[in-house]
């Protein structure tokens, strides 16, 4: 993911443009070549996106706006459950990275933007995509041999403080929402590193609880931070 106050470049940091390709479709590109040079394997991709705004969870990638609201996380803990997931949310199958990311612009259209005296196209959720991938071998019909893995790319809102943003209304809202989550994921992080690790508060958020089984357990995290004068 990527971390930094508003207007530090962080969208262009993960989706970047033409000319200078951003995280999310380097990722792709790498992961579908490798995809392709897979001997005897079966490999199948499904990618999810939603975004979290004032503590909601909306799934960027249904048709219908009505239907994508408020969704809740769910989790499914025993064998050959699948850990932590958004209930409700759709998943599209994709055998390109062009295929990715002509879902990730159509997702990003539905993103909560607003402006702010910091930053003129502020993001004002946090925007969440799930790469699901799922790999067994070709002659395995039951798919005894099967593992399933998941890759969240995300671009967090950016933290701000009121006296810069000159934000009133909603807008001050939406930073309040944001910068309550930022400080429960830095508290996760916090708690995940401590040597004698006690309580970690994955649920003071949506977003922390979201990444529960990404940030701790079985997992690798890369936090790429946006620093701006």
């Amino acid at each position: 993911f990527a971390f930094g106050q508003t207007g530090s470049g962080k969208t262009f940091t993960m989706t970047g443009d033409e000319s200078q390709p951003g995280v999310i479709p380097r990722l792709c590109n790498e992961l579908f070549e490798r995809v392709r040079s897979m001997e005897k394997k079966k490999v199948v991709v499904r990618v999810a996106m939603c975004e979290i705004y004032n503590e909601k969870l909306h799934d960027l990638l249904h048709k219908d706006g009505q239907h994508s609201r408020d969704l809740q996380i769910r989790e499914e803990s025993g064998l050959g459950g699948r850990g932590v997931f958004v209930d409700g949310l759709s998943e599209h199958g994709v055998e390109s990275a062009q295929d990715v990311l002509t879902l990730l612009e159509d997702g990003a259209t539905r993103r909560a933007v607003g402006r702010t005296d910091m930053n003129e196209h502020s993001s004002r959720s946090h925007a969440v995509t799930t790469l699901h991938i799922e790999t067994w071998e070709e002659d395995d019909l039951e798919k005894l041999t099967a593992t399933e893995s998941k890759l969240h790319l995300i671009d967090l809102a950016g933290s701000e403080r009121q006296k810069g943003t000159g934000a009133t209304g909603d807008r001050l809202k939406e930073g309040a929402q944001i910068n309550l989550s930022l400080t429960a994921l830095g508290n996760v992080i916090s708690a995940l590193t401590e040597k004698n690790r006690g309580h970690v508060p994955y649920r003071d958020s949506k977003l922390t609880r979201l990444l529960q089984d990404s940030l701790g357990g079985n997992s690798v995290t890369v936090m790429l931070c946006n620093a701006s004068p």
